[in-house]
């Protein structure tokens, strides 16, 4: 299997610094900073780059789930929202909430729903992030 790399580089002190980051593939490159991180400042974080990839691969393992099942899907859409707080120790992602939304022809509400959970368990992002006290997932069927 492939390694798949990114670069992040900074410079300077936390608040007055930059960063940005690079994925080796060349398919992103974005800035980041203490604002796009902690305040509003457009431009990318960490905890956006974790959910692309979670929301990315949540969708991925529920397609290649219902497939195998039988019901290949016409179309996944997942978004991902990761909650980052300051605790008493430390900032920490608590919290990551999967939207999902699926176009599935010919399956039942349960039996999508059976897919949906064995993808949020089985996703390998979703197993990297397991020290995450909450993933949830809201996973919505369309017709």
């Amino acid at each position: 299997m492939p390694i798949r790399k990114a670069d992040g580089i900074w410079e300077g002190t936390l608040k007055g610094g930059k960063g940005v980051v690079n994925f080796a593939s060349g398919a992103f490159h974005g800035p980041y900073s203490f604002g796009t991180r902690f305040e509003e400042t457009p431009g990318t974080n960490p905890e956006e780059l974790i959910a692309a990839a979670h929301a990315s691969c949540f969708s991925m393992a529920l397609s290649f789930g219902l497939e195998q099942a039988g019901f290949p899907v016409t179309r996944v859409q997942t978004t991902a929202a990761v909650t980052l707080e300051k605790l008493p120790d430390g900032f920490a992602i608590t919290r990551i909430t999967l939207t999902c939304q699926a176009q599935v022809p010919n399956i039942d509400a349960q039996k999508f729903q059976e897919q949906a959970q064995a993808a949020k368990k089985g996703c390998p992002i979703s197993k990297a992030l397991a020290a995450v006290p909450v993933i949830e997932l809201h996973a919505t069927l369309v017709r």
